[in-house]
């Protein structure tokens, strides 16, 4: 029987290949809320890779340090019910995104501030935010 790890969250430096990523994996399969430090997102390959995982609305920006996608919708209140929807998984995640929000639109911006860049949770949880959209 394996221990649950809900609630923990987990840094993993060098966590972009090898031993690291393993580890990575099998703790968040655990429930563990995993960060990967090395995410390595200078390298554009690697970032574009991951991003096309994504809905191709999801543009890389500030040199691949940033994922970038705007939502658009009917009317306001479609759009702060998204809004509030994602602030939901933000929080759930423990991950949150910058935000700018109009009328009609809602631009969502993903990087991780601790290390500068892109980390692999930025890209899950634009994964999750995708799924949101589509409902």
């Amino acid at each position: 029987m394996t221990q649950s790890l809900d609630g923990y969250a987990v840094l993993i430096t060098g966590g972009s290949t090898g031993l690291g990523l393993s580890h990575a994996r099998v703790l968040g399969g655990r429930g563990a809320k995993v960060a990967i430090t090395d995410f390595k997102a200078e390298n554009l390959e690697q970032a574009q890779a991951a991003l096309k995982q994504l809905s191709a609305d999801w543009r890389l920006i500030e040199d691949g340090k940033a994922i970038k996608r705007e939502f658009a919708f009917r009317d306001f209140y479609r759009t702060m019910s998204f809004v509030n929807a994602l602030a939901h998984l933000a929080n759930i995640e423990d991950h949150h995104p910058d935000l700018e929000v109009g009328y009609n639109y809602c631009r969502v911006r993903f990087s991780t501030h601790a290390i500068g860049g892109l980390s692999e949770n930025d890209f899950i949880c634009a994964a999750k935010i995708d799924r949101i959209a589509t409902r």
